[in-house]
């Protein structure tokens, strides 16, 4: 599979969850909230799952333009199903580097 990447701004980051399920397993969680400034529909919540993953996002601050590498899945329950957008890793874009093609080469560097 095709690794799964989209970039935007981050809007909202949430506290840290301890979550425990009907069995006694304990596990953390987080979201964030990515704005992908589409016409509609743009943000799009994702959710950090484990010790080492919820961490991932204090690198980063709301506003930052940053890119995601996500997971899809979904899982039925009742009839019903339920999605789950896991991030896996972040990376910050930086807006401020910008290179001009341009003027990389002049006409005595040619490579023809």
């Amino acid at each position: 599979m095709n690794n799964l990447i989209i970039t935007g701004k981050l809007v909202k980051v949430t506290p840290i969850e301890n979550i425990e399920n009907k069995d006694g397993r304990k596990w953390l969680k987080r979201n964030f909230v990515v704005d992908t400034n589409k016409e509609f529909n743009s943000n799009i919540c994702f959710q950090l799952f484990g010790e080492d993953k919820v961490k991932l996002i204090d690198n980063f601050n709301v506003g930052d333009e940053i890119e995601v590498y996500f997971n899809l899945s979904s899982k039925e329950f009742n009839n019903r199903y339920y999605h789950n957008v896991d991030a896996w890793r972040l990376n910050k874009i930086d807006n401020n580097v910008t290179t001009d093609e341009n003027n990389s080469q002049t006409d005595d560097e040619l490579p023809f």
